[in-house]
């Protein structure tokens, strides 16, 4: 990261371990580059995927803890 980007706080839904409940937390975001956008986005859904990656059945999902 360069120390002139300014970064912005941005609010993520985490899941840092199976079978626990997603965290909202905020995270800092790079501003954007020349050619690139920040989207906001304004609803979501889990679908079948993300629940069987959050309930730690899933081989390739990954946790950051």
């Amino acid at each position: 990261m360069d120390y002139n980007t300014r970064l912005w706080k941005c609010k993520a839904a985490v899941a840092f371990k199976p079978r626990e409940l997603i965290q909202i937390v905020e995270i800092d975001v790079e501003e954007p580059k020349a050619k690139e956008v920040l989207v906001k986005i304004l609803h979501t859904s889990v679908c079948h995927t993300d629940a069987f990656t959050l309930s730690g059945d899933d081989p390739e999902g990954v946790f950051q803890e």
